[in-house]
């Protein structure tokens, strides 16, 4: 599976429909991928949660048709990264996508776990409640998003779930990206799965975000890794190699608890 993710420079000098087309763009320019992955919240931004109403979508929105239309015009599986979806009871959740390469939506996850304590986004958002893996044409993709990759007790239901790749997008803060990239590698080490993490580039709220976007395998091995800045990362994801591993060393075998 040849995966591209791509680590997308927040400008907050850009309205929403500009962020919008150049993130479309960035898709359209994405040649033999199987698998393309957006950030967190690259459409609305991170951290400015009182912002988050005003440019809030439906699952019924023109960003969402857009989307769909763009895993479509690609011919790929799209995981559209994570943006502020508006309910019909007028609740607010950060929520993931994935679109199959015929633009059909195979997956919405809602976050979590919150970040932010009383404070940040459990003050504004309704969090998800549903574990979920999407059945895609180019395999099941056990979702996670940002501040959900501190919690391995997910990891562990999504691996039990079936999960064959791990998918997180994230706006995750520079102070913090050392735990970004440890946390990543362990959450594939400890349930051998490839897991793909990516981070924004630019800054949220005037917070700036790490980047550093990684490709893992099943060892935790990185197979690709961004710098700080905007940029695409590719890898290939080959199942064969995990399973191989995971005959190798049948370390999930051995859970007691």
């Amino acid at each position: 599976m040849q995966i591209a993710a791509v680590q997308f420079r927040f400008d907050e000098e850009d309205a929403f429909d500009e962020r919008v087309e150049r993130m479309l763009s960035l898709v359209e320019a994405v040649d033999d991928a199987d698998l393309v992955v957006l950030p967190e919240l690259w459409p609305n931004g991170a951290f400015d949660y009182r912002a988050w109403d005003a440019t809030a979508c439906s699952l019924g929105s023109s960003l969402v048709e857009r989307l769909s239309s763009a895993a479509a015009m690609a011919s790929v599986v799209l995981h559209a990264g994570s943006f502020i979806e508006r309910h019909a009871d007028g609740s607010l959740t950060n929520t993931a996508l994935v679109f199959d390469r015929d633009g059909s939506l195979s997956a919405v996850y809602s976050k979590i776990h919150l970040f932010g304590f009383a404070d940040g986004e459990p003050k504004f958002l309704t969090p998800g409640e549903e574990v979920v893996v999407a059945e895609t044409s180019v395999g099941r993709l056990g979702l996670a998003t940002c501040y959900d990759l501190r919690f391995p007790e997910m990891f562990r239901r999504l691996t039990d779930a079936d999960a064959e790749l791990f998918v997180v997008p994230a706006a995750w803060p520079a102070p913090r990206i050392t735990h970004w990239t440890v946390l990543a590698r362990a959450r594939a080490i400890e349930n051998q799965l490839p897991l793909v993490a990516v981070n924004t580039a630019g800054t949220h709220a005037g917070v700036e975000m790490g980047g550093q976007s990684v490709i893992v395998d099943a060892l935790g091995e990185p197979l690709a890794r961004a710098e700080a800045g905007e940029q695409i990362i590719r890898a290939e994801v080959d199942p064969a190699h995990t399973l191989a591993w995971r005959e190798r060393f049948p370390a999930l075998g051995d859970r007691r608890l």
